[in-house]
């Protein structure tokens, strides 16, 4: 038992699990030795005290020295391998804790900052659209009604839809469109849009607000060129791909300045979280026009 425990207890908790192999060869040695000697002792003391120095009433096997510390070193290995094996466990165990509290805190982190994210998309749109809202109110137009219901609609989508995870393709597709119709209503005659989409399938779904922030910036930073202001969307979906592709007109000399703001840059971080190493965003810059084409894996 003093073998065991100090072996347990000691030798291996403080030089074996701590890699301290020499200092632990050098005190298991040690231990042998006392061990040798106690056990010497004790056999000495039983053959003078309860065999009287009788050596036929001795057992054969208590004479063995070497068979005696056999034994006990049989029993020293395996209380070490039990104790050893179970130190294992509890520490894979609290690995394993510690690994999903980790990953528990890089989630919480990630949906925080996706939420983050989200609130930047803070549509500019919609002080034009109360400015227009409020001309037409002037002039007592009969569009007005159908002004703030447009309005009323999208700012629903955007302020509690955007908080799931996943919507229908096509129902951001349906919120794109009354996002133009508003901008529509603003600029009148000036707006040319375009929008080209194969056909959806209706299990198709991605993360809420994905696109909207491409057309915004279409919008925001697009220029009114030979009294038009072109914008060209283009979506193709697949089972295993999703392309999509919106061009606008610009000033090219205007383009740097303005195309590669905060705005894209908060596009990036959120696909960066999205989608990791799963899309390709570019950008590209040609005379009077300024192109964003993205392709996503959906296959995760």
């Amino acid at each position: 038992m003093t073998t065991t425990y100090a072996t347990v207890y000691y030798l291996i908790p403080k030089f074996l699990l701590q890699k301290r192999y020499w200092l632990f060869g050098l005190y298991a040695v040690y231990m042998l030795i006392f061990t040798a000697f106690l056990v010497t002792v004790i056999m000495i003391g039983s053959f003078i005290f309860i065999s009287n120095l009788r050596v036929e009433d001795t057992p054969m096997m208590s004479r063995n020295l070497v068979f005696i510390l056999i034994l006990i070193y049989l029993v020293v290995g395996i209380v070490s391998f039990i104790h050893i094996l179970n130190h294992n466990f509890n520490t894979l165990t609290q690995n394993k804790a510690l690994e999903n509290k980790i990953l528990d805190a890089q989630l919480h982190i990630k949906e925080q900052e996706l939420s983050y994210l989200k609130k930047q998309i803070h549509p500019h749109f919609l002080f034009n659209s109360l400015n227009t809202i409020y001309g037409f109110a002037l002039k007592q137009s009969a569009q007005t009604p159908e002004i703030i219901l447009k309005l009323s609609n999208l700012l629903d989508y955007i302020l509690y839809q955007v908080s799931e995870k996943q919507v229908s393709l096509q129902q951001e597709l349906d919120h794109i469109e009354e996002y133009i119709s508003l901008e529509q209503i603003r600029f009148q005659d000036t707006l040319n849009v375009t929008i080209n989409k194969n056909e959806i399938k209706e299990n198709c779904s991605i993360p809420p607000m994905l696109f909207i922030p491409f057309v915004e910036n279409a919008f925001k930073h697009g220029n009114i060129l030979n009294g038009k202001l072109k914008i060209r969307i283009h979506f193709e979906v697949s089972d295993s791909h999703l392309n999509f592709r919106i061009e606008n007109t610009a000033i090219t000399e205007n383009i740097e300045n303005k195309q590669n703001g905060i705005g894209l840059e908060n596009i990036r971080k959120r696909l960066d979280l999205l989608f990791p190493k799963r899309y390709e965003l570019k950008t590209t810059q040609f005379k009077n026009r300024f192109v964003a084409a993205l392709n996503i894996d959906l296959h995760e």
